[in-house]
């Protein structure tokens, strides 16, 4: 007899029943199995999966050429070009580190990130040398600058001595690659956007990202050869995953430079888009847009995330025959790990009604193990009401690895075995969870808490706005204050007292703003609007 357990005697791990999980693998099977189907679309440039995988596999090998290792970053600064979307196969299947750098960053921000993220490599997109130029001035190490080339792009100049066609003639079409020995190892490198200080490095791994990848597919019920639009930003948490989920669904990845109504639009209507992904502010320009741009048949969805939708923005959107799915998640957990998971039963509601559903956040991802609402200090989960506030936790294989070379953020974001998301919100009676607030944005008006994304949903409502951020005022009498800024749709009109009348109507009195300012919205290159800039200005008011 043995002490050992039954089902832990000779059945061990071997290379014929386990190999890491790694979304790598998700491009060798669709370029295997449809290597003539369209993989990446960008203009006139056309490739199939059997020419983006020979495409990675060149740009593996150069790298290696080039002394590029396991373990080792290779940073990138682009728009949603094909080159940005081969980087996201071709590094890692190097071994290497991708990093995909925020376009919309300042030159001293870039070099902080290329110099903390120990750089090898940085690949250049002409619109962005400019800045880059600028940054690299501020480096302290070597790195080799690629440069890419975009003949649809008038402007911008070489960096380096190699183009990015240049390193790919360098390499192997049929280099053997392999997947990496532990499924732990780092995929991604992912900054935050540093308002507050320096950007913290968010470490993804290989088993989180093909987790997330595929459960996009399962979350959102994309049928196989969905033809995706790239509205969101590449850089933006990889994408939240979607580079190799269309690898994954041998479907086609639509690239766009700008976005803009018009050529979004344009895209629906000749390239057949079925799925696109973006924050609110790009679903309320496209539902704002000119009517004659609005000329698309098929049935298209979209993924919504950054800060909860308004209502009235979801309702227009699926006015016009685009299917909304709110999902909500954070750089630390691969993007969208969250979903308002939709149920027919709520079909035989109003418009309203059914708006007022997909505003909740919701219930947890199929790659993600826990969701709670939960007091911060005790660790006790809320009631589940609806309307007691609480943090928002989560656990689980799509949670970030840690930050890089700071294990005392690391620690601070790990809390009793749960990633505490620093969002507040409540747990409604039927288990799907509503985002009030970020604790910062919280607004505390004589020791009451008014929530901005309330007054923000209250804000959308009325005809004449288009977009809306609520941030605290100081105020002497009472703490804080909410003050809106507001940009008013195109030709109409709208005065301070005329908004603060329409949000008293609605809401309760103490939650409306006292003050309005108009005229356009600060906003990353993400659609998020920057509150930050917003508090800056509402405390020079006062």
């Amino acid at each position: 007899m043995t002490d050992t357990p039954i089902y832990q005697q000779h059945l061990d791990k071997t290379p014929a029943n386990f190999t890491p999980l790694s979304p790598l693998s998700y491009l060798e099977r669709t370029a295997a199995v449809y290597p003539d189907y369209a993989s990446v679309v960008y203009g006139d440039r056309r490739y199939t999966w059997a020419e983006t995988y020979a495409r990675c596999r060149r740009l593996t090998s150069a790298l290696a050429g080039r002394g590029v290792g396991p373990g080792e970053t290779v940073s990138i600064i682009a728009a949603n070009i094909p080159e940005l979307y081969e980087a996201h196969f071709g590094v890692p299947m190097a071994g290497a580190v991708l990093n995909a750098i925020n376009t919309r960053l300042d030159a001293p921000i870039i070099a902080f990130i290329l110099n903390h993220a120990e750089a090898k490599v940085l690949l250049v997109d002409p619109e962005f040398s400019g800045v880059v130029k600028q940054a690299l001035g501020q480096v302290d190490h070597d790195i080799l600058v690629i440069d890419i080339e975009d003949p649809s792009f008038d402007g911008g100049e070489r960096l380096g001595n190699l183009t990015y066609e240049g390193l790919l003639d360098e390499g192997d079409p049929d280099f053997d690659w392999s997947l990496p020995a532990d499924e732990w190892d780092a995929i991604a490198l992912n900054y935050t956007s540093g308002t507050t200080g320096n950007p913290k490095g968010v470490v993804y791994h290989h088993r989180g990202a093909a987790l997330n990848a595929t459960s996009n597919i399962l979350t959102w019920g994309m049928p196989q050869h969905s033809i995706y639009l790239w509205t969101l930003p590449m850089f933006h948490c990889n994408g939240w995953c979607f580079p190799w989920t269309m690898a994954a669904n041998a479907g086609t990845s639509v690239c766009l430079r700008a976005v803009r109504d018009e050529p979004i639009y344009r895209a629906f209507r000749d390239e057949g888009v079925t799925h696109f992904c973006g924050a609110p502010i790009v679903l309320n320009m496209l539902a704002n847009a000119p009517d004659h741009l609005k000329d698309f048949s098929q049935q298209i969805k979209v993924m919504t995330a950054g800060a909860p939708p308004p209502a009235k923005v979801i309702e227009a959107m699926e006015g016009m025959g685009v299917e909304v799915t709110h999902v909500y998640g954070l750089t630390e957990t691969y993007g969208p790990s969250v979903v308002c998971a939709w149920k027919d039963e709520w079909n035989e509601k109003g418009a309203e009604d059914r708006a007022a559903l997909k505003v909740r956040q919701g219930v947890k991802y199929v790659a993600l193990s826990g969701l709670m609402v939960a007091d911060p200090e005790t660790m006790e989960p809320v009631p589940s009401d609806g309307e007691t506030m609480g943090e928002i936790f989560m656990q689980g294989n799509i949670v970030m690895k840690g930050y890089l070379k700071n294990a005392e953020a690391t620690d601070k974001a790990f809390k009793g075995g749960w990633f505490a998301s620093g969002d507040l919100g409540v747990m409604h009676p039927d288990g799907y969870v509503a985002l009030k607030d970020r604790s910062k944005d919280i607004i505390i008006s004589g020791g009451e808490n008014i929530s901005s994304v309330e007054v923000e949903d209250t804000l959308y409502k009325h005809p004449a706005v288009m977009e809306a951020a609520v941030v605290a005022r100081p105020d002497e009498k009472w703490g804080e204050t909410p003050c809106a800024f507001v940009e008013l749709k195109p030709q109409a009109e709208a005065s301070e007292t005329d908004i603060i009348a329409f949000c008293r109507d609605q809401m309760a009195h103490f939650k409306a703003p006292k003050t309005v300012v108009f005229g356009a919205l600060p906003k990353t290159s993400t659609g998020k609007i920057q509150k930050f800039i917003l508090r800056d200005r509402a405390r020079e008011l006062s």
